[in-house]
């Protein structure tokens, strides 16, 4: 028994020593890879922090070993196939589509080639020295958006929108206008569009564009229908990229050209209100006083154009739904525009929308905002002060700053509360100062395009002396707090206030009264509950 353990121990030593002696050099690599690691483990606490291998390039020398060829085929086919990937377009790169003047449009990239996934442009070796080429992908802002187009006559047209700042602030972008007949018998007409910057140099991503198209004749002569075509040029020397826009549609028989016939102006409202972008938290009862007082102000044959850039909020549509029913508010939803960037919600385009779109109906047409009240002279009517100015295209409006927080109280404080913003804020801020804003008034038919406190595109005089028939009362910030205004009562005709003085003007307090009466003969008691 003895022997055979022996013999079998000894047959199990053979066994191991000639498994070892097989594989003896996959044993050696195995060890030499442990040895390598070991050495490795011990030399990364001294290797530099900078020093990093990422994932990208780690794939990338894998892939180079691994089968090159491969990835370079499967790479041009994910770029060449137009197909969806999670959910996902995938566009190829354009090539160049050509208008009948022979402008590029929309050219996305040239000379471009793919290697192991990454496009990369075309190296040009010339005379010694590489060219190098960049590739441009995507719009940073749009070259042009479009808002409205509107005929202003039998041969002219005004298209409003918004393009990039920066494009007009270090480019060269311009318009063309084509006319495009509905019949095709008849010829098409091209013009130079006339660009016209309104915003003062206050645009932000985006300025406003107010596009003028004069043709050399009458456009549409026989009524028989056409598309006003705007072809905008980026200004780039090297693409020429222009985009031609379809700004406005005329059916058959749909033009009245009889609309553009000085000899036979027929305004459907005497006075209109053009506001500005409507934003923030707006107080349902100072909206409620402006209106009031404004109908009343500009009588029957006025209609009050608003905005809604987000401020017309629930409380504010029920101060403004009874005026809308009578006819004397029209409300323009435009909060779509807050997708582009512009001055203090593109009121630029807004008030050039405005213009143009009533330019025909209206004989004046007023700038100001909803914190500001229009006032004329005791024993004046608005009238009388229009007629006084008719010789002019353009007059401006004084300024009167009233305070928004202190308050009259010579009713007692428990009367004062109960009265209406213009009523109690009574006191005139008279700090001495170089200049105020003003605001403005214009026959449309003479204006091409307009701001915020004056317009400089038009034709005919412009009048600033008239602050003695005209003039409108400011309360800043008033219209956008939506709580008490009054933060402080005086009783006194003179005050000092933070180092600033004030005076007791009662010019708007006289006029409360009738006011309010004026709205409840005209739509009722319905906003007799309306809150701050």
């Amino acid at each position: 028994m003895a022997k055979e353990k022996d013999q079998n121990t000894k047959d199990n030593k053979n066994l191991i020593i000639c498994f070892l002696w097989n594989f003896s050099a996959e044993l050696k690599l195995i060890l030499m890879a442990l040895l390598v690691l070991c050495t490795l483990a011990t030399l990364l606490p001294f290797i530099p922090s900078s020093f990093s291998i990422s994932a990208s390039e780690l794939r990338f020398c894998i892939s180079r070993i691994a089968a090159p060829d491969a990835v370079n085929s499967t790479s041009l086919a994910v770029v060449n196939n137009l197909g969806l990937e999670n959910g996902v377009l995938k566009r190829p790169l354009a090539e160049k589509a050509v208008v009948n003047n022979g402008d590029t449009k929309r050219l996305f990239t040239g000379n471009a080639v793919v290697d192991n996934g990454d496009v990369k442009q075309k190296s040009v070796l010339n005379n010694g020295v590489t060219k190098r080429s960049f590739t441009g992908y995507g719009w940073a802002a749009y070259n042009f958006v479009l808002m409205s187009a509107y005929r202003g006559g039998v041969n002219t047209f005004a298209v409003i929108g918004l393009s990039s700042k920066p494009l007009h602030v270090y480019a060269h972008p311009s318009y063309r206008c084509e006319w495009v007949p509905l019949n095709q018998s008849e010829n098409r007409v091209l013009t130079d569009g006339n660009k016209i910057l309104t915003d003062w140099g206050y645009g932000r991503v985006y300025t406003t564009v107010v596009v003028n198209c004069t043709f050399p004749a009458t456009v549409n002569s026989k009524n028989s229908g056409g598309t006003l075509l705007l072809h905008a040029t980026t200004g780039d020397a090297d693409r020429n990229v222009t985009d031609s826009i379809p700004a406005l549609t005329e059916a058959p028989n749909a033009v009245d050209f009889d609309l553009y016939d000085t000899n036979r102006r027929r305004e459907k409202y005497e006075y209109l209100y053009c506001g500005s972008s409507l934003y923030g938290n707006l107080s349902p009862q100072r909206v409620r006083e402006w209106i009031a007082y404004h109908a009343r102000f500009f009588g029957e044959k006025s209609h009050f154009v608003l905005h809604d850039a987000g401020g017309v909020q629930e409380e504010v549509l029920e101060v403004l739904r009874p005026w809308i029913e009578l006819g004397r508010v029209t409300l323009h939803d435009i909060r779509d525009q807050e997708r582009f960037d512009g001055y203090y919600h593109n009121q630029f385009m807004v008030v050039n929308d405005c213009l143009h779109r009533y330019r025909f109906d209206a004989k004046w047409i007023f700038f100001f905002d909803v914190d500001e009240f229009i006032c004329i002279p005791p024993n004046n009517t608005i009238s009388s002060v229009m007629e006084s100015l008719q010789e002019y295209s353009q007059f401006t409006i004084e300024q009167m700053p009233m305070s928004s927080q202190l308050c009259f109280s010579g009713d007692g404080a428990a009367r004062t509360y109960r009265k209406w913003g213009f009523e109690k804020l009574a006191y005139r801020d008279v700090k001495k100062v170089p200049r105020r804003d003003r605001k403005y008034a214009v026959q449309p038919r003479n204006v091409f395009a307009t701001g915020v406190h004056m317009s400089q595109n038009l034709q005919g005089k412009t009048y600033h002396g008239a602050g003695s028939i005209i003039r409108y009362f400011h309360y800043h910030g008033s219209i956008s707090q939506r709580r008490e205004p009054c933060r402080h009562l005086f009783n006194g005709s003179r005050i000092m206030f933070d180092n600033n003085p004030y005076v007791l003007d009662t010019t708007m307090r006289d006029v409360a009264l009738a006011v309010k009466t004026f709205e409840i003969r005209t739509i009722g008691y319905r906003l007799i509950r309306t809150r701050q």
